[in-house]
């Protein structure tokens, strides 16, 4: 991996870690619905601008149904899920929850085409609800009430991001950057009709606010797939797999520099064992962050 890719992976890391933190300061004002709506609506804006730019076809029409399926489970409702969590938990939980939806991708997979998991794949699983539960069971003392709730909230949304992944491999192959603008085009379909059950903003936020709003649209959504299907094209997916570990690190470090959250040890050690289980699971190499040698290009 040389230098470019590795900033690219570290950058891309620190973005997506940043999107909790960007959550937790957009969400009490503007709620769930219309915060995430606003996302997905300026992600889809900032990618037809930038495919514009560099006049290529979203590629959108032809496979819209792929497009409304893959919305759904990749951004709408995980999305949603993860902005209803963040009023009650913390930056860094959102991230740490966040990170076990490689551990969902496994266990759905299995039951799906019916396969049994390997026996460091199974102990990955257990290490992954180990480290979930040492969390929630720590947490659940200083949760106000609906805590619990919110931490199964975040757990379902990763399990939404488990449960795209496999459909993202059974179904036809699509462009990545068509999938990008499609997915995003598509959340804001889903979106829409949840503006008609909750009040909308009369004024213009305050500036923290607004700025949240449109770093986790352009930054945290537009900017970020860009990052990663550039990493996918130069280091190959199972390099990219990288981010995954390196999320709840920034996600940690976001939270406690700007909204003074603790890490308490219960934190640092449900971290390990969740990331233990993940790399476990996805049978990721570590050696892979240390070779010289790229994988080949691979077309979008």
């Amino acid at each position: 991996m040389n230098t470019a890719s590795v900033v690219r992976l570290i950058l891309l890391s620190a973005i997506w870690g940043a999107s909790f933190l960007f959550m937790r300061i957009g969400v009490p004002v503007l709620g769930p619905s219309v915060l995430i709506f606003a996302r997905v609506a300026l992600a889809t804006l900032f990618l037809l601008l930038v495919a514009g730019y560099f006049r290529r076809a979203p590629g959108v029409r032809a496979r819209w149904q792929h497009f409304l399926v893959l919305a759904f489970f990749n951004s709408a409702l995980p999305f949603l899920l993860l902005a209803w969590s963040a009023q009650t938990l913390s930056a860094s939980l959102l991230s740490i929850l966040n990170a076990t939806a490689p551990i969902w991708a496994a266990a759905i997979g299995a039951a799906w085409m019916g396969t049994r998991l390997a026996a460091k794949s199974l102990l990955g699983l257990l290490l992954g609800i180990a480290g979930v539960g040492l969390l929630a069971g720590v947490e659940s003392y200083s949760l106000p009430a609906g805590g619990v709730t919110a931490i199964l909230a975040g757990l379902g949304a990763a399990c939404c991001y488990g449960i795209a992944t496999i459909y993202t491999r059974t179904a036809a192959s699509v462009a990545p950057f068509s999938n990008a603008i499609g997915s995003m085009a598509g959340a804001t379909l889903w979106l829409l009709p949840t503006l008609w059950f909750v009040p909308l903003p009369r004024a213009v936020p305050a500036w923290p606010v607004t700025v949240s709003v449109i770093a986790l649209g352009v930054l945290c959504s537009g900017v970020a797939y860009l990052l990663y299907f550039r990493l996918v094209e130069d280091i190959g997916p199972t390099s990219t797999l990288t981010v995954t570990f390196l999320i709840p690190v920034f996600g940690i470090l976001w939270g406690t520099l700007f909204l003074d959250e603790t890490v308490g040890w219960h934190t640092a050690a449900g971290c390990l064992v969740v990331l233990t289980g993940t790399g476990l699971v996805t049978g990721f190499p570590a050696r892979a962050l240390f070779s010289r040698q790229a994988p080949a290009r691979q077309r979008q």
